[in-house]
């Protein structure tokens, strides 16, 4: 089902798998890639992925270098590079980076236990901080549970709560012991959120504003209690409920979902939309520790779980972190570059940063309709048409999506 391709994709896009000239850094003069070849790289992708439209920004050691939107964001209008899009699991790397602002304040530590806060979860005795914010507490996902997927299909305007959310999650049986193997777990940040509250003092979203967006330099990044982008909004369109309403294959069905509530997918008050260019920002500040000390820096950038992590049976989410793929803190490391993905139903993202080349490549794209299959399934769009650029920009950096 493409739930599991929503704001989790940051592990399913890894694992599945204008505008002005300038010189990129390690490049010659004489290599110097036009927008016209830019253009002609995304153009081929949009295709081959059956993409409605795509955003795009390149930056180069801070400064733009292409940005552009292509196709059509609703039929007879065009997408343009100032829309809305929702910002899906950039908010783990806003709350992570929140997180690690508290420790260098001395507030808390990476190694507190959750029952500091939250004493009556299951195993907060053990859970530390570091296990919600690494996906290594062992908590089942709220995401996949029978609870969440046919009530959210049933109904893609219901309001669900941060306490409905933890609850499906914790309910369930641990997928392993705290520390004791990885999995991506949106259970994880729903409770991190919570105790950032508790630490901050204040709501969820204001805590983020204060100490993450606005240092950060957003501009265009909000969170929201309503099903809200604001304007101009980028449009997206979807199958996937073609099963879940007993729609046959052959029936054509592609409808909008721009406006479904996306409050089932983490915690109230870092469900956010954002633009292209916050999209890249967040990652250059993230990348390169701009509001952290260099010990919290590279405890969310380095590859600390390299090697850790295995699969095992009921936990289709458990797996060994590889230099191909590997979890930081609220980033996604892959070879070299520092990056995130995101989306929601029809449309999805994907956002990197290489500091040896001080090189930002961001993507939003939605899907058309000869995206889906006869089930009602697509791949994520952007995280091609990120790759693509990324080995055109950047050649030999990128290494294959791991089997």
């Amino acid at each position: 089902m493409l739930l599991s391709r929503h704001i989790g994709c940051g592990l399913t896009a890894f694992v599945a798998f204008w505008v002005s000239v300038a010189f990129l850094p390690g490049m010659a003069a004489g290599d110097t890639l036009s927008p016209a070849t830019i253009e002609a790289v995304v153009r081929k992708a949009m295709a081959a992925n059956h993409l409605k439209a795509v955003i795009v920004q390149v930056r180069s050691n801070g400064s733009d270098v292409y940005t552009r939107a292509i196709g059509e964001s609703m039929t007879g209008v065009p997408a343009t590079a100032d829309m809305h899009f929702r910002n899906g699991a950039l908010a783990f790397t806003y709350m992570a980076t929140l997180l690690l602002e508290f420790v260098d304040q001395k507030k808390v530590t990476l190694d507190t236990r959750l029952s500091r806060y939250f004493p009556e979860l299951p195993y907060a005795n053990r859970v530390t901080l570091r296990n919600l914010a690494q996906m290594t507490s062992g908590y089942a996902d709220y995401f996949y549970q029978p609870e969440l997927i046919p009530n959210v299909y049933r109904n893609p305007f219901r309001q669900w709560t941060p306490e409905e959310l933890i609850e499906i999650g914790v309910s369930k049986p641990m997928q392993f012991a705290p520390g004791t193997n990885w999995g991506y777990s949106h259970t994880n940040y729903v409770i991190l959120g919570r105790v950032l509250e508790k630490i901050a003092g204040m709501p969820l979203a204001d805590a983020l504003q204060q100490y993450v967006l606005a240092p950060m330099g957003l501009k265009q990044t909000a969170a929201f209690t309503t099903p809200e982008v604001p304007l101009p909004a980028l449009h997206a369109f979807t199958s996937e409920r073609r099963g879940a309403l007993g729609i046959k294959p052959g029936v054509p069905f592609y409808e909008e979902a721009t406006y479904w509530n996306p409050s089932w997918t983490t915690i109230e008050g870092a469900v956010e939309t954002t633009d292209i260019t916050d999209l890249s920002l967040s990652l250059e500040a993230a990348s390169s520790g701009k509001l952290l000390s260099a010990a919290s820096s590279a405890a969310q950038i380095k590859p600390s779980l390299l090697g850790f992590g295995h699969t095992q049976r009921g936990c289709s989410a458990c797996r060994v972190n590889s230099a191909a793929f590997n979890y930081g803190l609220g980033v996604i490391i892959t070879g070299p570059w520092i990056t995130q993905t995101l989306g929601f139903s029809g449309a999805s993202g994907a956002v990197g940063y290489l500091p040896s080349q001080k090189l930002t490549i961001a993507v939003e794209a939605t899907n058309a309709q000869s995206a889906y299959d006869t089930k009602g399934n697509a791949g994520l769009g952007a995280v091609t048409v990120f790759r693509d650029l990324a080995n055109a920009l950047a050649p030999k950096t990128m290494p294959s999506p791991p089997r």
